[in-house]
């Protein structure tokens, strides 16, 4: 794992994504940081995923697996993403704002897992560790490493995997899946 960001550039990250999210509640216009004055890490392409909790509940999540824009672009997408577009709940009102606790989760650039038959999957896979991405025919889905907190064991973690990609949850047991790993870095604010 290679993330490893500064507190300045952990402050910058998390308050550009609350300032975002603020600006669209508020109906003004966001003014994005200028580029060249970021630090060059928040420049180069990176992917992320943003959580907002409220009173230590899921209020939304939504990210990127494939690093394709300036990271803090990313870190602003997937803010207003979460906060406005989760399918799972209802956009966030000007009243919530205060009550949400913003966490940004860096990713590293997944990697391929070989494995030749399907019992060997749940070996292969750290548990706090990895982040799965499960693809099979066109269907893709991924957990971030903090799901292992709630699903400990690997099975259940694929179980759940397979059920959120829309197959039954003993598909990874069955198949020979496309599997890559990540890991993150996770940036979050203090309430």
């Amino acid at each position: 794992m290679a993330i490893q960001f500064t507190r300045e550039e952990q402050e910058l990250l998390l308050s550009t994504a609350r300032a975002i999210i603020k600006a669209k509640l508020n109906n003004k216009t966001f003014t994005e940081p200028a580029m060249e004055d970021l630090p060059p890490r928040l420049r180069e392409k990176g992917a992320c995923f943003v959580t907002l909790t409220k009173k230590g509940n899921l209020r939304g999540c939504v990210g990127s697996i494939a690093a394709i824009q300036p990271l803090m672009k990313d870190v602003q997408d997937r803010a207003l993403a979460a906060a406005f577009q989760d399918y799972r709940f209802p956009p966030l009102s000007a009243t919530e704002l205060d009550e949400i606790q913003i966490e940004i989760s860096c990713l590293t650039s997944p990697t391929k897992l070989e494995y030749q038959k399907p019992e060997d999957l749940s070996k292969l896979i750290r548990p706090d560790i990895d982040g799965v991405i499960l693809s099979y025919q066109t269907r893709r889905a991924t957990f971030l490493p903090q799901v292992w907190e709630k699903l400990s064991s690997p099975e259940l973690f694929l179980d759940r995997l397979c059920q959120k990609m829309g197959f039954d949850q003993s598909l990874w047991r069955r198949e020979i899946l496309s599997v890559e790993t990540y890991q993150v870095e996770k940036i979050r604010e203090v309430v």
